[in-house]
């Protein structure tokens, strides 16, 4: 005869020490959890509120310059040391950690226009209004030695930016040209020109490191092949364009930063309309910065404030004001994806969280595994009404919210004129133009 006999395992059920959390059996069949959908939904829309709740973005500022901060330059191997150049011509090198400056030289005459740092870390060049390329170590001088550059290079016009490449001993300078140099050499290598304007700056491939792109102030944005030392191609856009940024994760995507208030992204095969149109900013965008992750990047604005805009989405998902800060110049993203640093014209250099409501610190387990839960939940209801208004909603500071009302009117009586001038109009004689093609004038190849 057969008899059953219930068996369990202790080790299920029981705990191992007092301080462990009782151990609850569970049955995960969904024919007993009928609520599971509205109680997730609670669960995320509380998630949501609590993220607005703990939204604050602020960690440091940074104060001792004596003048605006016109540049900035990430340390390629050290996550707490970045660089920043002012309007007078001083250059500071900070610690984040201790958010204090290491380290001040006096490095031009008039405006620090462009810096960046040696791909091994142990130097950095800079430009300036003096006409000058410097390079300088990385290290402070010994007791008693004077604070000189390593090298020196005096130029016929003024350089209004540099890029260092990935990883040869080669670095290009902008101005009245595009110039590689060579950094045993005082004179460069080969010189790249296409028109007459003056070049704002330029900026190498970080995947395909022989590319450059640059940005002229006759409104073009022209791509060079350092290889065959000439210009590829270049796309003439409605209003000249501050300075553009390669995106770090693939090789042919760049963003531009105009002076109409959008950012273009571009693939550089396609040049005839950008791949996204990123509209929020109400004033002239001046720099703009990708996140070591490629699907984000960073844009400071004349209108005094900076936001985070996805890659491939039009609109932007954070925007960092203060009362204090005047029109940011200058922003970068740190390499671990955490932080963003913007320099701006009163002085400051401002540290802020890339996630405005994430912890810092060390996270528990537990914590860790709520977070993850929680930004599940966020992703799966984010269309949801109630929810989508609560991520979106954003305190702005009355200036830009009046331009940002005032544009939106103007972009709407704009829509509304052309729909009636078709309307009125022979069918075809005035076409449809979407706005990714509105603001491209033409492509030169």
């Amino acid at each position: 005869m057969k008899v059953k006999v219930l068996s369990r395992n202790p080790d299920d059920y029981v705990r191992e020490t007092k301080q462990d959390l009782q151990r609850v059996p569970r049955n995960y069949d969904p024919a007993l959890h009928p609520f599971e959908v509205p109680r997730e939904y609670t669960r995320a829309l509380n998630a949501t509120k609590l993220d607005r709740v703990f939204a604050k973005p602020f960690v440091a500022s940074l104060d001792g310059h004596r003048d605006g901060v016109n540049c900035m330059a990430k340390h390629p191997n050290s996550l707490s040391t970045v660089l920043s150049g002012a309007c007078d011509g001083e250059v500071r090198i900070w610690n984040l950690m201790k958010r204090e400056c290491t380290r001040t030289l006096q490095a031009h005459e008039g405006f620090v226009r462009g810096m960046c740092t040696r791909f091994c870390g142990t130097s950095f060049f800079t430009v300036g209004d003096d006409k000058t390329v410097k390079h300088w170590k990385m290290e402070a001088p010994a007791y008693g030695e004077a604070e000189e550059p390593l090298n020196t290079i005096l130029g016929k016009t003024v350089y209004t930016g540099i890029d260092h490449h990935w990883k040869d001993p080669v670095f290009a300078t902008c101005g009245h040209q595009v110039d590689i140099w060579d950094e045993q050499r005082t004179s460069p290598l080969c010189s790249l020109t296409w028109g007459v304007d003056s070049i704002s700056s330029v900026k190498f491939n970080p995947i395909e490191m022989y590319l450059l792109g640059s940005c002229a102030s006759d409104r073009n944005i022209v791509l060079y092949d350092m290889r065959q030392s000439t210009a590829l191609k270049k796309v003439i856009l409605d209003m000249r364009t501050n300075t553009l940024c390669w995106n770090p994760m693939e090789a042919f995507i760049f963003t531009a930063a105009n002076e109409d208030f959008n950012l273009y992204t571009f693939d550089m095969r396609f040049l005839d309309k950008p791949v996204v149109v990123h509209m929020d900013h109400v004033s002239a965008v001046l720099d703009v910065d990708y996140s070591p992750t490629g699907k984000e990047f960073v844009s400071a604005s004349f209108d005094k404030s900076i936001r985070i805009f996805p890659v491939d989405k039009g609109h932007s998902r954070e925007v960092y004001h203060t009362k204090r800060m005047q029109h940011v110049i200058t922003v970068k993203w740190t390499s671990d994806n955490k932080y963003i640093l913007c320099g701006s014209d009163e002085m400051n250099i401002r540290l802020w969280k890339a996630n405005a409501s994430e912890k810092l610190g060390v996270l528990l387990p537990r914590e860790k595994a709520a977070m993850n839960y929680n930004e599940k939940l966020k992703e799966k209801f984010q269309h949801h009404p109630q929810i989508k208004r609560i991520s979106r909603h954003r305190h702005l500071p009355k200036m830009i919210y009046s331009q940002a009302r005032e544009q939106r009117i103007m972009r709407e009586a704009r829509r509304r004129k052309e729909m009636n001038r078709r309307k009125h109009s022979k069918p075809g004689s005035v076409p449809l133009v979407s706005e990714k093609k509105k603001h491209i004038v033409a492509v030169v190849k």
